[in-house]
């Protein structure tokens, strides 16, 4: 019993301490919420026509950016469906089984039903010990959340949740309207900044609030500008960020650009297809983070162009053997196989052939 108990009391304080880097934020964003509206917007600025302006379009943008945060923060997410767990049966005979041969034999069996392209770096079927599944294409296990999460991202401090399929987007649109925030923020209280060093400001404690204010929101408008640039970059090649580091293998071999459609479809595939919801932290990706379709087209000047990634024994085959333009699940039966086969060039040698020795004996009837 004290075993457990000790480790609950554990898990209880880890729980509480995930919470710090959020409280952070809300802190950080109440303040500028009092600085900005009570100090800048009510004390400092006496035109009432541009009081009203900036707190009309401030409240906007706050609004938005703290329904996206919140969103983040609380969208659980999305595990991978009971399809991809492994049966009670399949978990003994998994168990029985000593050689990793035997057992990948038994995980390939499973996997045959389900859509699942990527493999690991060995070639062997993704597999979760500690939440015993098949994993998904581009499910990963987060060791803080202690779960398989679809299509993971990034485990975030900041939201104190894992970024993956089912908040995705309403990350992209925190970053967004937060980096908006802290712009227009910078840009309104510029010239009351300068105002400052020019003591043109009445000696009150509005003075050093706005002092604060500009610093802290130019500073993270800087930071907040090279993150949601970075995510807008995945977002157009269709990659996370864990994809970004290291490249998912599919069967034909590592491909970072297996999952890339083109910039519409990429970015159609996080933000949904109709553009009214775009903007809205509200839940409109498509798909249902299990499967996702790609394909063996390598579009990136920096991917080789040879499909099955740096392995030297493909390499002779690969560069006299094109793969076709076509998605992958169009075509996975025909790519994706160890050796594939070409019907059409490979029946034409047969025929060639056939009637080379056809000819060859008629000739020799003849003489």
């Amino acid at each position: 019993m004290a075993p457990s108990g000790s480790r609950s009391i554990k898990r209880g304080c880890q729980r509480v301490l995930y919470w710090i880097p959020v409280l952070f934020i809300a802190l950080i964003v109440g303040w500028s919420y009092y600085a900005y509206v009570l100090q800048l917007c009510i004390e400092s600025i006496e035109d009432t026509g541009k009081k009203v302006v900036f707190l009309l379009v401030y409240h906007a943008i706050f609004i938005m950016f703290v329904w996206a945060y919140w969103q983040t923060i609380f969208t659980r997410p999305m595990n991978p469906l009971k399809e991809f767990h492994l049966s009670f049966s399949d978990k003994e005979l998994l168990e029985r089984e000593d050689r990793g041969e035997s057992q990948q034999e038994i995980l390939r069996r499973i996997a045959k039903d389900l859509p699942i392209n990527t493999r690991t770096n060995s070639g062997a079927i993704r597999f979760c010990d500690r939440c015993q599944l098949l994993k998904p294409d581009r499910c990963h296990h987060c060791s803080v959340c202690d779960k398989c999460i679809l299509k993971m991202d990034h485990h975030c401090p900041w939201v104190n949740n894992c970024v993956g399929f089912s908040n995705y987007k309403y990350f992209m649109l925190f970053l967004a309207y937060s980096l908006l925030y802290c712009l227009f923020i910078t840009a309104t209280d510029l010239q009351y900044f300068i105002k400052f060093w020019m003591n043109g400001l009445p000696d009150t404690q509005a003075k050093f609030h706005i002092l604060f204010l500009f610093f802290s929101a130019s500073m993270f408008s800087v930071s907040l500008a090279s993150l949601f640039i970075y995510h807008c970059w995945l977002v157009c090649k269709n990659r996370s960020t864990l994809e970004a580091v290291r490249a998912p293998v599919f069967r034909h071999g590592t491909d970072k650009n297996g999952f890339s459609l083109g910039f519409s479809k990429n970015f159609r595939q996080v933000f949904g297809d109709e553009a009214k919801y775009w903007s809205i932290p509200i839940f409109s990706s498509l798909g249902d983070g299990c499967s996702f379709p790609s394909c063996l087209v390598n579009v990136d000047p920096e991917q080789p162009s040879s499909p099955s990634g740096s392995n030297p024994a493909n390499k002779g085959a690969s560069d006299s053997r094109q793969f076709p333009s076509k998605p992958l699940r169009e075509s996975q039966s025909r790519l994706l196989a160890s050796n594939p086969s070409w019907p059409d060039s490979d029946s034409a040698t047969e025929k060639e052939r056939k009637g080379a020795s056809n000819q060859g004996m008629t000739i020799e009837n003849e003489a």
